[in-house]
């Protein structure tokens, strides 16, 4: 399975803010106007930011990567949380290359350091258009007193020093082989998947799971196996980490 695509050509267009309401808004405007797959938008501040389930998403100006990708893939629809999954991995492998830090994957596709929020991926569609979005935490000074014990940074884990750019060019230049072949990309996220083995409670929209995650199927769907039942399949929630009785 694969994203068809030239590889050398995928992600050469990219646009520049100083500040947008949100990456993602901006990138799905254009893919409605009919911008070509590959397009990417780096934000030095987002005023409107957004994560998943409708939270906001805020850091200060120039401390962070703010980038959002533009692509067609040609994949059924149920198959697309796979380039999401590929690009939780992607940023993951570029963080680790350029500063050390090594972050795991809390599904669907968050990266943590021990517990704590390193990176959020937002992906949006519209028509045949995925847009990606992702923040990473690179240069910040102190964790705001909102996010103590929530979130970090590159540069509160000790990582070495790496600009926007380089982990940007590190991030495109692995998630476009990634989305080369994405049979290797699912094996791969399941390795680096912080949240398999562990106990967990899915909240979701009307009932919650609490269980050992045992399994992503080739979906990007979450398999719980519950202390009685089957195994449930999530396709959509909030995870957390529950900590050993």
């Amino acid at each position: 399975m694969n994203v068809p695509n030239d590889n050398s050509h995928r992600f050469v267009d990219i646009l520049r803010l100083d500040e947008v309401d949100s990456t993602n808004r901006y990138l799905l405007d254009r893919a409605r106007e009919g911008a070509p797959t590959g397009l990417v938008v780096v934000a030095d501040r987002q005023s409107a930011g957004r994560g998943r389930l409708g939270r906001t998403w805020e850091t200060p100006a120039g401390a962070s990567l703010l980038v959002s990708v533009l692509l067609r893939p040609e994949l059924d629809a149920s198959h697309r949380q796979i380039v999401v999954m590929a690009a939780a991995l992607a940023m993951a492998d570029a963080v680790q290359h350029t500063t050390g830090v090594m972050a795991e994957i809390k599904w669907p596709n968050d990266l943590l350091v021990g517990d704590k929020k390193l990176a959020g991926i937002l992906a949006e569609s519209s028509g045949d258009a995925v847009v990606v979005g992702i923040g990473v935490n690179l240069a910040w000074d102190v964790v705001p007193q909102e996010l103590e014990g929530i979130a970090t940074a590159v540069s509160l884990e000790g990582g070495q020093s790496a600009t926007r750019d380089e982990v940007l060019e590190a991030f495109l230049t692995r998630y476009s082989e990634l989305l080369d072949d994405l049979d290797v990309t699912i094996q791969s996220y399941r390795d680096r998947l912080a949240t398999l083995g562990k106990r967990v409670r899915v909240d979701r929209n009307d009932s919650s799971v609490v269980g050992i995650a045992v399994d992503v199927d080739e979906f990007g769907h979450l398999l719980v196996q519950p202390d009685t039942g089957d195994v449930v399949t999530i396709a959509a929630g909030d995870v957390v980490h529950l900590r050993p009785a």
